[in-house]
């Protein structure tokens, strides 16, 4: 039995870094498309399609990966007794910051399509680095549990 469990928790794992890199992806692109959305001229035929592009990112593979993301990575933490080590609430609060993130890209995406543009392309550049630096302090307290 106890072989069964630990077989079964290398799956979920492997499931949760399966979907935090499609989560990853999709966070990484949308600002992308941001930007080349918002120098499409508006009522064009490219703004539609830009419109069209973001909706799908998020609907299929933004949103999924975020519910299976937090699914996974809940239970995971739960099996190891991750909520009373250190290393792991800087990770969750990380998490926490992508998650709010995700969640303004979405209501961002929802300005776009009404022609509501209030970023530069350049502010939109600099936002996308926000899950560069969230992952790579993520990743450190994964692999190394510094505390």
């Amino acid at each position: 039995m106890q072989q069964v469990l630990a077989m079964l928790y290398l799956w979920l794992k492997a499931g949760h870094v399966i979907f935090v890199i499609f989560w990853m992806a999709g966070l990484f692109m949308l600002p992308r498309f941001f930007v080349y959305h918002q120098e499409a001229p508006e009522g064009s035929p490219e703004n539609a399609a830009w419109i069209d592009r973001e909706a799908k990112l998020m609907k299929i593979i933004m949103w999924p990966s975020l519910v299976v993301v937090w699914v996974l990575g809940l239970a995971l933490a739960m099996e190891i007794g991750a909520f009373s080590q250190g290393w792991f609430h800087v990770k969750l609060a990380f998490v926490l910051v992508l998650t709010a993130y995700h969640f303004w890209l979405a209501q961002y995406a929802q300005n776009l399509a009404a022609g509501v543009r209030r970023l530069s392309g350049k502010k939109l550049r600099m936002l996308n680095e926000i899950p560069g630096v969230a992952a790579a302090v993520i990743v450190i307290m994964v692999i190394v549990k510094p505390f």
